[in-house]
């Protein structure tokens, strides 16, 4: 659990970098509404998530530096007992301030009233333009107001900057706790993909063992996915993205689940792929054994001063090779990788960063170059090979393999830390699990 002191840190930090003559606003994320009277399940913005542990829609936090009355201020929902019987408890002014640390917290209603007086003086009003266009209308309403007192010697900002980049960049470099919590959403997430293997027999359908997912998801405390599950079989592994998971797995498929459980906000990205008969084939089990060579010899890059693109690198060099030995390319190692002979069959990158949202924030080149791995990042590593039916001149034994294998990734002051090490993705392992 991550403690209020380090939100507090956290927007400590955020001021200290805007400087004095700055504020930062930023809003909750909105309810989507379903239809008339029902909403989908709430989830707030990550980066207000990250600066204040709040979880409740309508709200806005304002950073103040040096505001004499506090500077840190929540306008958030009041307490009201109507609508708390319909849709659940509300923290109100006093829990704002009492559980969530504001220094002050008035009624959202009041944000209109309230605004002007909180930007007068400020130069520069940090804020992420464009996220929320009901909310850039209302900014905009209030600058605008605070203009027409300059006459008055009322003095409104003279400049926007977006405050996304800072908040993302700070979000890169998990702490201790975040670390905590993303090792249990990949623990909750490797259950998940024990009991997928477990029950998976030829013609399930996929979506049912989508169910079995969010089954050991939940009952072993992640209440929700951190994305929509893929769940492929056969033809299915070589779409990278499907996410319909309606089909009937065959006898002799390879079966592809890439799923994540989010915990406390945290999120886990874990991909397996196994048969749906418990026994690989000798062209899957070559093609698998290919990608987790490929994914091995990668891992072994991540550590402090190793650049972001290393990993992909490698990823390319094994593939390439494994598929020159196999027959599936032909020619020479030099010339098949000058070609990116490997795209049709390896054609996105080796990972993303993980954390709050599955593809987190935080950039992966600075300038021009590619970012340098430190301690505290935490991200994906994930090679993968998809041999469709439709790719010409493969010979038909090779189609309808797709093997995706990814885990998740700390970065530590002396290497790594897979966090999701307990998953498990070997031939053996695997076949050892589905046999029971």
């Amino acid at each position: 659990m991550i403690k209020m002191s380090e939100y507090a840190n956290r927007r400590n930090a955020l001021m200290k970098q805007i400087g004095s003559s700055g504020m930062v606003i930023l809003s909750a994320a909105e309810a989507l509404l379903r239809n008339g009277d029902a909403f989908y399940p709430y989830r707030q913005n990550s980066d207000f998530y990250y600066l204040t542990g709040f979880e409740e829609a309508e709200a806005v936090l304002i950073l103040a530096p040096g505001r004499k009355e506090g500077e840190y201020v929540l306008f958030n929902r009041a307490r009201d007992r109507d609508r708390e019987i319909w849709d659940g408890p509300r923290a109100g002014q006093e829990g704002a301030c009492e559980e969530f640390g504001a220094d002050q917290s008035f009624p959202i209603e009041a944000l209109e009233d309230y605004l002007p007086s909180l930007m007068v003086g400020r130069e520069t009003v940090h804020y992420p333009l464009g996220m929320n266009k009901n909310f850039d209308k209302l900014l905009f309403r209030v600058v605008n107001s605070i203009r027409t007192r300059s006459r008055g010697g009322i003095q409104a900002p003279v400049g926007f900057k977006d405050i996304s980049p800072s908040i993302h960049e700070m979000r890169l470099f998990k702490g201790a706790a975040e670390v905590d919590l993303m090792r249990q959403a990949a623990h909750i997430a490797g259950k998940g993909h024990v009991r997928a293997m477990q029950v998976c027999r030829p013609e399930m359908n996929e979506y049912q063992l989508d169910a079995e997912l969010t089954y050991a998801f939940q009952r072993h405390g992640a209440r929700y996915h951190a994305y929509s599950s893929i769940v492929g079989a056969g033809r299915n592994t070589c779409v990278l993205h499907y996410i319909q998971n309606n089909q009937v797995i065959a006898e002799g498929d390879l079966v592809l689940v890439d799923a994540g459980a989010e915990y406390q906000h945290y999120a886990s990205d874990i991909t397996r792929t196994f048969p749906a008969n418990g026994k690989f084939s000798p062209e899957q089990k070559a093609i698998y054994e290919l990608v987790l060579s490929s994914q091995l010899a990668a891992l072994e890059s991540i550590k402090p001063g190793r650049l972001w693109t290393e990993a992909q690198d490698i990823i390319v060099n094994v593939l390439t090779q494994g598929l020159l030995d196999l027959g599936i390319l032909k020619g020479s190692l030099a010339e098949l990788l000058e070609t990116q002979a490997y795209l049709p069959f390896y054609m996105h990158r080796s990972g993303h960063w993980l954390g709050l949202d599955v593809h987190d924030a935080g950039r992966y080149t600075i300038g021009d170059k590619w970012r340098a791995l430190q301690p505290g990042m935490v991200l994906t590593v994930e090679p993968g090979l998809y041999i469709s039916a439709d790719l010409p001149h493969v010979d038909p034994c090779w189609h309808n393999i797709g093997v995706r294998i990814e885990d998740d990734v700390c970065v530590t002051e002396k290497g790594h830390d897979i966090l999701s090490k307990e998953t498990p993705k070997t031939v053996s392992d695997i076949e050892s699990i589905m046999a029971g």
